[in-house]
């Protein structure tokens, strides 16, 4: 029972009405009791949960109850009231979990067959033996048993120590698959300083025709009329100076 758990001041237990008193008074006199409840909850919860949310939902509990309780029921107001702040609570936590139904039924249908086979044969049992208790061929329970993976989740502003790093956020710490790595940056930064070179280098016409589309982003037809030439013909320019370069960017790479 949650009453058997509370520890609350004398005056906190006598019968109170809400008529009696002013809403406001009551919910700051029963304050500490949210307190209590939140504390108690926290120490079964994950350390990624935040207690201030759960807090929230109690004195949002502790409003209701305020609110609904007549002095004529039968017991004590603080025993109401921890029942509606508990119920805020795992109210709370339950629109707080990210696990869907699905996922929870198969993590208690592998749960209920492990117990199972340890209470049949003493010891902890292989997946395996648990396996062939469900009836499922080895593809199905790997299937079961990877859908069947709690979600954990991970405060990853939260700060971590260790013996050969001098701490930090825990983000700090995770590989950015996307990132490109420092030695990439500079192999990129260095070929682009020679793809340069080599185009300062290039035909005057043919620096000017990729000037233009690239830097000036004009259309071929446009460079034509600069160059009082056919489109056709600023195209050719341009397909074999793009080959060159590319030759020239591999005979980098190879060397």
């Amino acid at each position: 029972m949650v009453a058997s758990t509370l520890s609350v001041a004398p005056s906190a237990v006598a019968p109170v009405a809400a008529s009696d008193e002013d809403q406001n008074c009551i919910i700051e006199r029963f304050l500490p009791l949210v307190g209590n409840i939140v504390g108690r909850i926290k120490l079964t919860l994950p350390p990624h949960i935040d207690a201030d949310d759960l807090y929230s939902a109690g004195v949002t509990g502790l409003c209701d109850a305020v609110r609904k309780y007549e002095s004529n029921q039968i017991g004590i107001f603080a025993i109401y009231a921890a029942t509606r702040i508990r119920g805020a609570i795992l109210d709370e936590l339950r629109h707080m979990d990210k696990c869907p139904r699905r996922t929870r039924a198969k993590m208690r249908r592998l749960k209920e067959a492990e117990n199972e086979l340890e209470q049949r044969f003493g010891r902890p049992v292989t997946d395996e033996e648990i396996r062939i208790q469900l009836g499922l061929s080895p593809h199905e329970y790997a299937k079961l048993k990877r859908f069947a993976q709690p979600i954990i989740m991970v405060n990853l502003d939260q700060m971590t120590e260790h013996e050969e790093t001098e701490g930090g956020a825990i983000h700090e710490f995770i590989g950015d698959s996307g990132a490109v790595s420092v030695r990439d940056r500079m192999d990129k930064a260095e070929l682009i300083e020679l793809v340069l070179q080599r185009i300062a280098e290039l035909p005057d016409t043919q620096r000017k025709i990729l000037g233009m589309r690239y830097f000036e982003r004009m259309r071929f037809r446009e460079i034509a009329v600069f160059f009082g030439v056919s489109e056709t013909r600023i195209c050719q320019i341009h397909d074999q100076t793009i080959l060159s370069l590319r030759a020239w960017i591999r005979r980098v790479r190879d060397s």
